[in-house]
C-alpha cells in the first residue's frame, strides 16, 4: 500500500494505445522512486523539507506533451498533485531512505528550492528531464548555507507510431530523471562537507517505490 511517499497518485489515464488523430487526450501519471541501497550515501536525520517553487512556466500539474513532428499535441501528460508537491515528496522519501529525514518537528537544516524544469516530451525520442535548484537552509538562522542546480536526463529509442501508448515509457523516463536529480543533490559530497552534516556508511537494504 502506498502512503505519503507517492509522488502522485497511481497511473490513471494512460491509454492502451495512442491514436495520432486531431483529438487531444490527457493522461495522469505517477512518478516513482526506486531506492539503490548500494549507491545511496546515508547520513544523520538532520533535514526537514520545505517549499519547492514551480518556476517552469507550465500549469501546476502538466509534465509535458506528446506531439507529432508537425501539428498540435495529441496527448498531455499530467500529475494528479501539483508538480511542486511531487518534487517535495521525492526529496522527503529520498531523505528517509538515507536515514536523513528529521524525526522531530524541525531538523538542523531545511531543504527548499526552485523547479526550473521537469518534463516529459515526445517528438521523435521519448525524453524526461529535470533541473532543480536546491537550497540548504540553516533552520535556526534562516540563512542559506548551500545552493546548487542539479539536473537529470533520460532518453529512449525513437518511438514507432502504432506500437502502443508511449505514456508509460515517458513516465519511467521522467521518474528516473527526477530521481537522478534528487540523488545527486542529496549525495553531493561538497554539500555535505560544507554544511558539516555527518555521513553514515552503514547499508540499509530496504526496497521500495514511490
Amino acid at each position: 500500500m502506498m502512503n505519503f511517499r507517492c509522488f502522485s497518485a497511481i497511473l490513471l489515464g494512460a491509454a492502451a494505445s495512442l491514436s495520432f488523430s486531431s483529438c487531444s487526450n490527457s493522461s495522469v501519471v505517477s512518478l516513482d522512486y526506486v531506492p539503490q541501497p548500494g549507491l545511496m550515501v546515508r547520513g544523520n536525520p538532520d533535514f526537514a523539507v520545505g517549499e519547492f517553487k514551480d518556476k517552469r512556466g507550465e500549469k501546476a500539474q502538466v509534465l509535458g506533451h506528446v506531439r507529432l513532428p508537425i501539428g498540435p499535441s495529441v496527448d498531455t501528460i499530467q500529475t494528479r498533485l501539483p508538480v511542486r508537491d511531487v518534487v517535495r515528496n521525492a526529496f522527503a522519501y529520498a531523505l528517509e531512505e538515507r536515514g536523513m529525514l528529521a524525526t522531530e518537528v524541525k531538523g538542523r537544516f531545511i531543504l527548499t528550492g526552485e523547479i526550473q524544469d521537469l518534463r516529459s516530451q515526445l517528438l521523435v525520442h521519448p525524453y524526461g528531464y529535470a533541473r532543480i535548484r536546491v537550497n540548504v537552509v540553516d533552520a535556526a538562522s534562516g540563512r542559506v548555507v548551500f545552493t546548487k542546480v542539479y539536473e537529470g536526463e533520460r532518453q529512449s529509442n525513437a518511438y514507432r507510431p502504432g506500437s502502443g501508448s508511449p505514456v508509460p515509457l515517458l513516465r519511467d523516463l521522467t521518474s528516473r530523471a527526477l530521481q537522478d536529480c534528487v540523488d545527486r543533490a542529496l549525495d553531493d559530497t561538497r554539500m555535505r562537507q560544507q554544511i558539516g552534516t555527518s555521513v553514515d556508511s552503514r547499508p540499509r537494504y530496504t526496497p521500495g517505490m514511490l
